[in-house]
């Protein structure tokens, strides 16, 4: 696979809770100069970060980020402004409890109104998957194929795993056509990540690949 390709299907990642603008105006240089789907950051840059990249690149947030339990109306509220501030990509944390109280009902209902809230921009739906079962992954992909959400993530990479192979593929196998797959949290190499694209994602959320090409460049 080439380079610019796998580029092409990264959102940048800058989550940390100390970031910077210096360091979120950086991660925005870099994924110009590498052509990077998107930068992912935190929602209080999105506004700067916007108007610094000046429709080059493509801003994505989180909400609801990164444990999942904000009420729907405050995860609704998020993204709105967040798209309002310039986001072009929403990436959101369901309610793990819920799915663990076997809620599936509100599960739905919360993705519904918050790809509402997104006015037309895309929403990613991050189900943590390290804290779920199989089985609660499968039904979690029926929802979000079922709520008109735009893709499914595997992680944070908050929560105590990352993106594996085995849920790509799972992920791949449950999920409706019009559903795309996000691998995030622990993409080490540029082989991570032609592996997670082979198996099925369509963009791949982290920090690392373009400090991968940076390495070999150097």
């Amino acid at each position: 696979m080439e380079l610019k390709e796998i580029l092409g299907k990264c959102d940048h990642t800058l989550l940390a809770q100390g970031a910077t603008w210096e360091e979120i105006r950086a991660l925005c240089d870099d994924g110009i100069k590498y052509g990077c789907a998107s930068v992912c950051i935190p929602a209080s840059f999105v506004k700067q970060a916007a108007e610094y990249v000046q429709g080059k690149l493509a801003i994505c947030t989180v909400i609801g980020f990164p444990n999942g339990y904000d009420t729907t109306a405050a995860k609704c509220f998020m993204a709105s402004d967040a798209v309002d501030n310039g986001a072009e990509e929403v990436d959101m944390v369901i309610n793990i409890g819920w799915v663990k109280d076997r809620k599936w009902d509100e599960l739905l209902a919360e993705i519904k109104a918050i790809k509402a809230a997104c006015k037309g921009k895309l929403l990613k739906v991050i189900i943590e998957c390290c804290l779920l079962t199989d089985e609660e992954k499968i039904k979690m992909c029926e929802i979000v194929t079922a709520s008109g959400a735009d893709y499914i993530k595997t992680s944070t990479g908050f929560g105590g795993g990352g993106a594996t192979r085995e849920d790509v593929a799972l992920f791949a196998g449950h999920v409706g056509p019009e559903v795309k797959i996000k691998a995030a949290g622990g993409i080490a190499d540029l082989k991570d990540a032609e592996d997670f694209l082979n198996l099925g994602a369509s963009r791949l959320g982290t920090s690392r690949v373009v400090k991968a090409v940076k390495a070999l460049e150097a």
